[in-house]
């Protein structure tokens, strides 16, 4: 069977890199890992009812129902571009160095208020998440939404040119993953492919926040749609109490205050983003807004979670110095007697952490924020007595039990699993 008619035959079924979720008439495409070889699961896959599996491994040549390629993720993503390929509908993407996830999520529910819309689940986002998000579109979906994660250079146009996206959004850049780019310019080298992509095409759109210079700066020469305060859509108003309420405008209409779900004015462009991408699908107002205040947060970004005796800011999902920043700048600025921050390393930042956790904490003091500090890299810069090598020392150490109407920011990477201290507080 030649790769096209293998390609044809595979998008027959539903598509599995794990046989632990195989179900019976699944195609299974063994992935070679660091610690694992799929290779050696696939005789396990067509066991469990797998109607073939794609293996790139010798041991399983000339065996029943098993295709062998030169490449297994080679075959995944060609695969997955194969499908886009006869897909005939926008796709989004979507990258940044913060809210890449909260955009999708706003950007998803403002679109299905009018259309069936597809979008990136939980954060399959990489070389193996995209390739899997693209081949479980639906064929009845209209738009889809494609989350591009990156921690090395060249990592967003290799999944660029696998999604093929023709509407382009950047949230932002700033100093995440140094530890794979370098520095910050070879962050912006790589985000900016996603806008080199797009450029291909002057049919294409993007999307863009036109106060931020970084991001204005690399815009190309296609169709685009901009929010800011010299545009056509801008933010009339916005306030944090501590969930974010604000009011925009798009020529002449007016939109009333809206009060969302969101901790934090730091998610205000992510709103506009959303409200920007249903402008250009001609979702009305009225529905828009709608979808902005049903949204509600998961995995621990930005969610306001009330126990017994605290309210908590629960935004550990991820972290890096932009995201921290303004995570703990809101918190500066909202009104309450007894806040308290609890923050975690910012991991992946190389040669860079020391800088960066270092003006976090200057933060801090600044201010004089009751904070805890978790982590070997805040260890490192931090004289302040409240700093632990982990989470489970802070545990043994402080007696959580002992915080009472407080309000409580949990901030750090996903590494540090600052979700621990939930049930204790």
């Amino acid at each position: 069977m030649d790769k096209t008619a293998l390609f044809e035959e595979c998008l027959k079924h539903n598509i599995s890199t794990d046989t632990r979720n195989i179900n019976k008439g699944d195609v299974f495409i063994a992935l070679k890992g660091d610690n694992f070889d799929g290779n050696s699961y696939c005789d396990q896959a067509l066991e469990q009812g797998a109607a073939m599996c794609i293996s790139d491994s010798s041991t399983n040549l000339n065996k029943e129902n098993i295709h062998v390629v030169p490449d297994g993720l080679t075959f995944l993503q060609e695969l997955a571009n194969h499908k886009r390929k006869k897909l005939k509908i926008p796709v989004i993407g979507i990258t940044g160095s913060n809210g890449k996830t909260t955009n999708k999520e706003l950007i998803h529910a403002v679109l299905s208020k009018k259309y069936r819309t597809s979008a990136t689940k939980g954060n399959l986002n990489n070389h193996i998440g995209v390739p899997l998000t693209l081949l479980d579109i639906s064929n009845d979906t209209e738009i889809s939404i494609v989350e591009m994660g990156a921690n090395q250079p060249n990592d967003i146009i290799e999944l660029a040119e696998i999604a093929e996206p023709t509407y382009g959004l950047i949230t932002n850049i700033g100093a995440a993953h140094l530890e794979g780019f370098g520095n910050l310019q070879g962050v912006l080298t790589t985000k900016k492919q996603l806008f080199d992509f797009i450029e291909r095409n002057v049919e294409n759109t993007i999307v863009f926040n036109a106060d931020d210079p970084i991001v204005a700066d690399i815009v190309p020469n296609v169709r685009k749609f901009s929010f800011g305060k010299n545009e056509e859509l801008k933010i009339e108003s916005v306030r944090a109490t501590p969930f974010l309420e604000f009011q925009y405008s798009y020529k002449d209409y007016y939109s009333p205050i809206l009060q969302t779900n969101l901790i934090g004015d730091y998610n205000i462009n992510n709103f506009m983003a959303a409200v920007s991408f249903g402008i250009l699908f001609n979702v009305s107002m009225e529905k828009i807004n709608q979808a902005l205040t049903e949204y509600t947060p998961s995995n621990n970004r930005s969610q306001l979670t009330k126990t017994d005796r605290n309210q908590l800011i629960v935004d550990c999902y991820n972290a890096n110095p932009t995201s921290m920043q303004a995570a703990v700048k809101n918190m500066i600025g909202i009104d309450h007697p007894n806040k308290i921050c609890v923050l975690g390393d910012m991991l992946e930042l190389g040669s860079e952490s020391q800088k960066e956790h270092k003006r976090i904490i200057e933060l801090i003091s600044e201010n004089n924020l009751d904070t805890y500090f978790v982590g070997n890299e805040f260890m490192k810069v931090s004289n302040n007595s409240k700093c632990y090598h982990n989470t489970e020392e802070l545990l043994e150490q402080v007696n959580l039990n002992a915080f009472k109407n407080k309000l409580i920011l949990l901030k750090g990477s996903r590494g540090i699993q600052l979700e621990k201290l939930i049930s204790h507080l």
